[in-house]
């Protein structure tokens, strides 16, 4: 009797600017068909600055941009992204110089953090408002993070920090 054997699939995610092929699979470095992005990205890629705080999409720790849009990595499989554009909070930075995004500069400059821990989800959801509205009100700041949830400090400092990186003083 002749076993037939499922051909291996693939999927393509550019992260960070790298493009990473990778296997669908159960073995070591591939990737599960169950398998949220947030998975893959920390245990298969390494990318431990995406954070898991809920798992249920009600916290917005685990936001990662996708081709641009900002998503909830807990609530997103692997697969499902197969092809597209993906930054983490690793991408913000300038690569080669180690120089941070000036949101992230904002953040530091206006002490708009404190555990650090929801930090990451709440700049990757700053990020694509300003790609989308490059000088956002202080409305349009707050609706854009009103998914990100921080029990550390007031909302007050990182509404600051984004519009000042919007080249707006809150």
């Amino acid at each position: 009797m002749v076993k037939k054997t499922r051909k291996q699939r693939k999927i393509t995610l550019t992260v960070n600017g790298k493009p990473h092929d990778l296997e669908i699979g159960e073995g070591p470095g591939q990737v599960s068909p169950w398998n949220t992005l947030t998975y893959t990205l920390r245990e298969t890629l390494g990318l431990t600055g995406t954070k898991v705080s809920c798992d249920h999409g009600a916290c917005g720790a685990c936001t990662v941009l996708l081709d641009g849009k900002p998503i909830l990595s807990c609530m997103t499989l692997s697969v499902e992204c197969d092809g597209q554009v993906v930054m983490t909070i690793e991408g913000l930075s300038d690569s080669k110089t180690g120089t941070l995004d000036p949101l992230q500069q904002a953040f530091v400059d206006h002490t708009a953090f404190q555990c650090g821990f929801c930090t990451p989800g709440i700049l990757m959801s700053a990020k694509a408002l300003l790609q989308e509205i490059p000088s956002p009100s202080e409305e349009e700041v707050k609706e854009a993070l009103s998914g990100n949830f921080c029990r550390c400090i007031s909302h007050y400092q990182v509404v600051q920090a984004v519009m000042a990186a919007s080249g707006k003083e809150g």
